[in-house]
């Protein structure tokens, strides 16, 4: 990652002590410290209600040793990043908190001589952000709108009415690109590479439309169950925390019109362009469009493991669906009548994240039946992770003297192709930050037309308890009613695993 970057910068990080500066934010900044794409002068400020800062600093080093993909190695080098490491101690709603950062930004400031670039990142509950937001400005710190950014993790709301608002609120004080809507998927290299691999090459092009591609399917499958997390999980559920996002943007890179050039607002355009075509979904056809689930108990990787109400936090008789499966379709020329099935869960047998495309048969079989025990429409597999890959499924000859055929593959795997390690997507989008980039964050049209995907299955799921939940076993691929849904329409969902298996 090169450095483009050299206006000085200030991380302000609000709620530093927490699970996500500890597992993402501060290894992620190591790593561009190490690759060289922070600014010569850089600052990262944790603010947390209670900690000091050599104790903090050990705590940082812990979490880069455990989870950085650059391990500490040179001794003077973590001495250098972690020289620039403060904290500020305080209560988010105590309005000392922020003349203590206002005065330490421009002793700093005064000390480099000259300006630097404020990101204030919010690592805290969605319920905090509009309050520090409001405190940041009585502060006189989001004024600058050039030099001045706020970035927040998702859930970015809980419904349509509450994301607005949320809106609403902080752009009385921020304007719209100084607010950073972070969506990690984004930032993963895979899918990056999903606007080179369509844009930057003519051969895929022609054929990436309803002629060609029979439907699509985004898969985002978890082993772990809710963990720690039982108590925020209850009150969100996997279509809020995931298709709501991380899908529906995973089916906006795939579905999107070519962009005029890669500019953030163009690419962000052609987005939500997307996601308004996507066909209403109304209390009668979600029943037929929508399945949700929720594990038991079962067995993952050969250990017993509990079901979703019996997770520490979790309602006993919960009716919050831990597995979510969606049925879309976009109309507009390229893509009317392609069904695109978006699922996700926890407690599934891998993890996976997956696109296939389904392409059409050959509108005419030549060979006879008995030229191949079966022969299957082509089909590309790009792995998000855990592996990073492009696969192209296709028919070919077995070698020999007769006529028979077998599905063959041609892969282009990252790790093979550039010998090198793959940036996290923290790291890509920390750098796209501080540098002023929002083309992988979403805008508040995006995230206003994504609730309204969503906001009728929840008012449907909300209104009508699920008699059935827990419906799937842990270590499973959900419940059964996902594979009725693809069945009527004449699909199923393809084995996320199968390269494993088959072809490795």
């Amino acid at each position: 990652m090169p450095n483009n970057h050299k206006q000085p910068t200030i991380f302000c990080i609000f709620g530093a002590g927490g699970d996500l500066s500890k597992r993402k934010l501060f290894p992620a900044l190591y790593n561009l410290f190490i690759d060289r794409a922070l600014p010569e002068k850089f600052s990262i400020v944790g603010l947390a209600r209670s900690c000091d800062l050599e104790p903090f600093q050990n705590h940082m080093r812990d979490a880069v040793e455990e989870f950085s993909r650059q391990k500490i190695k040179d001794e003077k080098k973590w001495s250098d990043f972690a020289a620039n490491i403060h904290f500020l101690c305080g209560e988010f709603g105590d309005e000392a908190l922020y003349k203590d950062l206002f005065k330490f930004i421009a002793d700093l400031e005064k000390q480099w001589g000259c300006e630097a670039v404020h990101v204030y990142y919010m690592s805290v509950p969605p319920s905090i952000v509009e309050m520090i937001s409001d405190n940041l400005d009585k502060a006189h710190l989001a004024k600058e709108r050039k030099r001045e950014r706020l970035v927040i993790e998702k859930p970015f709301g809980r419904d349509l009415e509450s994301a607005d608002d949320l809106n609403r609120r902080l752009l009385r004080t921020w304007h719209e690109n100084q607010i950073f809507r972070i969506d990690h998927y984004l930032g993963k290299e895979t899918v990056q590479n999903l606007l080179a691999f369509r844009f930057g090459n003519a051969l895929y092009e022609p054929i990436w439309n309803r002629n060609y591609i029979d439907h699509v399917q985004v898969t985002v499958a978890e082993e772990v169950g809710v963990e720690k997390r039982g108590g925020y999980y209850d009150h969100a559920g996997a279509l809020r925390d995931m298709i709501q996002n991380h899908l529906l943007q995973l089916m906006c890179m795939v579905a999107m019109e070519p962009p005029v050039s890669f500019n953030a607002d163009e690419v962000r355009n052609k987005k939500v362009d997307v996601l308004k075509a996507i066909r209403p979904l109304t209390p009668e056809t979600v029943p037929f469009s929508a399945v949700r689930g929720q594990y038991g108990h079962g067995n993952i990787c050969g250990v017993d493991v509990p079901g979703y109400r019996e997770e520490e936090g979790v309602d006993p008789h919960s009716q919050t669906e831990t597995y979510a499966a969606v049925k879309l379709y976009i109309d507009n020329w390229r893509w009317q009548d392609v069904p695109f099935y978006l699922r996700t869960g926890k407690r599934l047998e891998a993890r996976i994240s997956q696109i296939i495309i389904a392409f059409r048969p050959v509108p005419h079989q030549m060979f006879p039946l008995t030229a191949a025990e079966t022969i299957e429409p082509n089909r590309m597999v790009i792995n998000i992770q855990p592996e990073e890959e492009i696969i192209l499924r296709f028919q070919a000859k077995e070698p020999g003297t007769g006529m028979y055929l077998r599905t063959a593959s041609m892969d282009f795997r990252y790790q093979d192709e550039f010998q090198t390690a793959s940036p996290e997507a923290y790291e890509t989008l920390l750098y796209d930050v501080m540098v002023g980039d929002g083309t992988l964050f979403m805008r508040d049209d995006q995230e206003h037309a994504a609730w309204k995907v969503v906001t009728p299955i929840l008012e449907v799921w909300e209104n009508t308890p699920a008699f059935s939940m827990p419906n799937y076993a842990a270590g499973s691929w959900g419940p059964s009613a996902a594979n009725t849904m693809l069945a009527q329409a004449g699909h199923n969902w393809f084995s996320p695993l199968w390269q494993r298996t088959e072809f490795k």
